[in-house]
């Protein structure tokens, strides 16, 4: 579960490689994010960090290469990470990760140990990410991720909507690891109306997943 948030002062360095490192104290996570909004849009850099010293733990953001790297270097050292497909991801992960660290991005988006892998195709890396779930309750808590962040019920209270209002080039990670998901959970997926977007999908409701997306709701 992830670390609770200890109530100030705190403090985080912000970096851009630059060598002017800014150390911030702050008393909540909200300060640490108004902070660091401030830094991230008064810099042009390829790569901003985040650096929680105490904690052992980093937050990486590379808008040069779309990409977004956690590491934790204390307690089983990790380093995980995203290919960021939208340039308003960058600081609502910052934000995660003033909350809760490097466990607070679990349910954020793709993750990858191998910087590598992110070199793949979109559909590609969906489809792989899907393919490591191997149980009903993981997969069901990986689509009520993917609908959390972008989806609605229809208005019939029959569908969900998936990407609701999203183009077919959009979440192509997303959707493919959705596309494989549906399948493996044995969901019943309809052809969208056709005013819908191109990328929307629509499954049948399910109560299995009812009980899932109340949770994130």
């Amino acid at each position: 579960m992830a670390r609770p948030y200890k109530p100030g002062p705190k403090q985080f360095v912000f970096a851009v490689g630059d060598g002017n490192d800014q150390l911030v104290s702050v008393s909540d996570p909200q300060e640490a994010y108004m902070a660091f909004s401030d830094f991230f849009r008064g810099r042009e850099s390829d790569t901003y960090t985040i650096k929680d010293e105490p904690a052992g733990q980093r937050l990486v953001l590379m808008p040069g290469a779309g990409v977004i790297s956690r590491i934790r270097e204390t307690d089983q050292p990790r380093s995980e990470h995203l290919q960021v497909d939208r340039p308003n991801r960058y600081l609502p992960s910052a934000m995660l990760f003033f909350e809760n660290g490097y466990r607070g991005l679990d349910r954020f988006g793709q993750w990858f140990a191998d910087l590598a892998d992110l070199d793949a195709s979109p559909e590609t890396r969906g489809a792989a990410r899907a393919a490591a779930i191997t149980t009903e309750a993981a997969a069901i808590e990986e689509v009520a991720r993917i609908w959390a962040d972008s989806g609605i019920v229809d208005p019939s209270d029959q569908y969900y909507i998936f990407f609701d209002s999203h183009g077919v080039d959009d979440d192509r990670a997303e959707r493919a690891a959705l596309l494989t998901l549906i399948g493996f959970l044995g969901l019943d997926r309809v052809d969208a109306p056709a005013e819908a977007a191109g990328g929307e999908v629509w499954v049948r409701t399910d109560a299995r997943l009812d009980v899932e997306f109340a949770r994130w709701s």
